[in-house]
């Protein structure tokens, strides 16, 4: 998903000069290098989630995401030249998780699942996955970003988007694509209006407002996918 930055090359050695006993030593040190840059992107790319979420990308600066990573700025600039990169890696990161969390409701029997329990597994975990990732909210669906940011999150609506249009037509399948399409993005723009009060609400009101937001779209899906 994310380029990382390689190590040194390592060069040929010949038949003659290698010792077997050093061969898989020098093969695994490109995996450990990899290894250690999946986990360093990954911790820059979590505390860059929050300081964007508290801070606002305006105000967001390289210097404060290392800070809050614990790692100097020149380590942070191997891996991203500057915010807008690290932005475009969270949208990608974004819309990569939640097509990982929607992709298993696309292959649903409708038979031996109703829509309103494949409504109410999947609502859960968008909902949690949106709590522990505010910056998602603040820099890609509040509006609150500049336009070339607010810009990224057209992969990630799509493919979210898709994800619904999928679900709705293994409930429907004989519904026009049209109407499937038009049903998709106003689920979506449903959501997305509701977004900010479960992501903002106190714990223990998450539940009851996850249950309302179901049973708003529910009334929906009832009404659309009438024959």
């Amino acid at each position: 998903m994310l380029a990382f930055v390689n190590g040194p090359t390592i060069g040929r050695v010949t038949a003659e000069t290698t010792h077997p006993s050093t061969e898989p030593a020098a093969a695994e040190r490109p995996r450990k290098r990899q290894a250690r840059g999946e986990r360093r992107i990954a911790q820059l790319l979590d505390a860059a989630g929050h300081v964007f979420a508290e801070s606002g990308y305006a105000a967001t600066t390289t210097n404060a995401i290392a800070a809050r990573a614990g790692v100097s700025p020149g380590s942070l600039y191997q891996y991203f030249p500057n915010k807008d990169a690290i932005a475009a890696a969270l949208a990608e990161f974004y819309a990569d998780s939640l097509d990982e969390l929607l992709a298993p409701f696309a292959a649903l029997d409708p038979a031996a699942v109703s829509l309103e329990a494949a409504l109410g597994a999947s609502l859960g975990p968008i909902v949690r996955f949106h709590r522990d990732n505010p910056a998602c909210l603040a820099l890609f669906i509040g509006g609150n970003a500049p336009g070339h940011v607010m810009d990224l999150q057209a992969p990630l609506m799509a493919r979210t988007h898709a994800r619904i249009e999928a679900l709705l037509a293994l409930y429907a399948p004989e519904l026009p694509a049209a109407r499937l399409e038009t049903g998709a993005a106003v689920t979506l723009a449903a959501y997305k209006g509701v977004l900010p009060l479960l992501v903002e609400a106190e714990e223990e009101r998450v539940p009851a407002l996850t249950q309302e937001l179901g049973d708003l779209l529910l009334g929906y899906f009832d009404r659309l996918l009438r024959p």
